[in-house]
């Protein structure tokens, strides 16, 4: 979302600021009941580097861990033939200063995806983001910021970027319509669209991300639904979970 410059379109923004934030409280008192468990980091059996490793970055508001984006990652884990560890990127995840909290989450990600890279390097690494999550695992690869968002920050080192597998996301609030990884039924832009550069740098991934949007959601289809927001999983879970396994190699 773009500052405006003139008293109308200044207006637009107050309002769609308010909404957004009045949104959020929702969200908030919801995710509170459907979060699930804490924080994990699963090794491969004897300590040694699995074959898939999944980072998940939770949604707003929700407690430390994967959120309710782990009963994706509970669904790869058991379904692969392979070993996968899972762990959850370690950031804010407010609403208050949301620029700041998603920030910090793109920095965090970026460390840790380069650290299991220099660890691990023959990996393959899956990526799932809810919400803030979702904004922030596509800002990783994409480059981060501008707009209300603040400074624009650079994607991820192509060399990193390389080991990523696969890419899941839900509900994004940078969604932009049209790109060539999109899925759902939304025919709007988020309240917080990414810039052209960094859509441009998306394309690059656009075989292996599938970022899920619906129609009417209040953050990534700019629309006043939280329901629909909050229940991608009831409608995308398998989906997502075989696009993964396809990726990975079962």
């Amino acid at each position: 979302m773009r500052a405006p410059k003139d008293a109308a379109g200044e207006e637009e923004f107050a309002l769609r600021h308010i909404s957004f934030m009045a949104a959020a409280a929702a969200v908030a008192a919801v995710a509170a009941v459907v979060t699930a468990g804490s924080a994990v980091a699963v090794p491969a059996p004897g300590g040694a580097c699995a074959a898939v490793h999944v980072i998940t970055a939770r949604a707003s508001n929700e407690q430390p861990g994967e959120g309710i984006t782990g009963a994706l990652v509970d669904q790869i884990v058991n379904t692969s033939k392979q070993t996968v560890s899972r762990a959850a990127v370690d950031y804010p995840a407010t609403l208050n200063n949301y620029a700041n909290s998603s920030a910090q989450g793109v920095s965090a990600l970026k460390q840790q995806l380069t650290t299991e890279v220099q660890n691990c390097p023959t990996q393959k690494i899956v990526l799932a983001g809810y919400s803030q999550g979702a904004h922030v695992v596509l800002d990783v690869l994409g480059g981060g910021g501008g707009g209300a968002l603040g400074a624009t920050t650079p994607p991820i080192s192509s060399t990193t970027a390389s080991h990523v597998t696969a890419v899941a996301t839900f509900g994004d609030p940078r969604h932009v319509v049209n790109q060539a990884f999109d899925l759902g039924t939304s025919t709007r832009n988020g309240i917080f669209p990414r810039l052209n550069t960094q859509l441009q740098v998306l394309s690059g991934f656009a075989g292996l991300i599938q970022a899920y949007c619906d129609a009417n959601d209040t953050f990534c289809d700019s629309g006043f639904s939280i329901q629909v927001h909050l229940t991608y999983l009831d409608r995308y879970q398998n989906a997502a979970a075989q696009f993964v396994l396809s990726k990975i190699g079962g």
